[in-house]
């Protein structure tokens, strides 16, 4: 069987990443390998061109990778226990294109992440990040999916 040595998970912070962590952090003890723990805060859309009162972008953008620290710390103290093997990362950017360039600059050999399940209208409006890192990853990608 393959051994990984380093394992990026990626994670949104939400049910189905949650659950699809058991399997990232079960494969990082099974192989003794390194987990690598990203979020990617998706780029906001960009409106300075227009007149919207009241808001500052740099604020913004910085409240918002504040509360995504917060929430990765809470991920950490909620889920690796004893469990010292890791790295988390909060990063910008458009997430499966950050998730495929960090697991390179890693050195991951596995990527694993958990997947909505999206089908129809969903799936057209909104994409799925894990069906792009699938395609475009030249490194394996393990989709967990949470039945609900």
């Amino acid at each position: 069987m393959k051994s990984f040595k380093t394992i990026l998970f990626a994670t949104d912070f939400s049910e189905s990443s949650d659950y699809a962590f058991q399997y990232a952090l079960s494969l990082a003890e099974c192989f003794d390998a390194r987990l690598v723990i990203l979020h990617v805060i998706n780029e906001p859309v960009d409106l300075r061109g227009f007149y919207v009162p009241h808001i500052s972008f740099d604020k913004l953008e910085e409240e918002i990778e504040q509360g995504a620290r917060k929430l990765m710390e809470q991920f950490e103290r909620k889920f690796l226990g004893d469990f010292k093997n890791f790295t988390s990362i909060v990063a910008p950017g458009i997430p499966y294109d950050e998730i495929i360039d960090r697991a390179a600059s890693e050195g991951a050999e596995l990527i694993v992440l958990g997947t909505h399940g999206r089908t129809g209208l969903d799936h057209v409006l909104f994409g799925s990040t894990a069906e792009k890192v699938v395609r475009k990853s030249e490194i394996p990608v393990m989709t967990i999916r949470h039945s609900e």
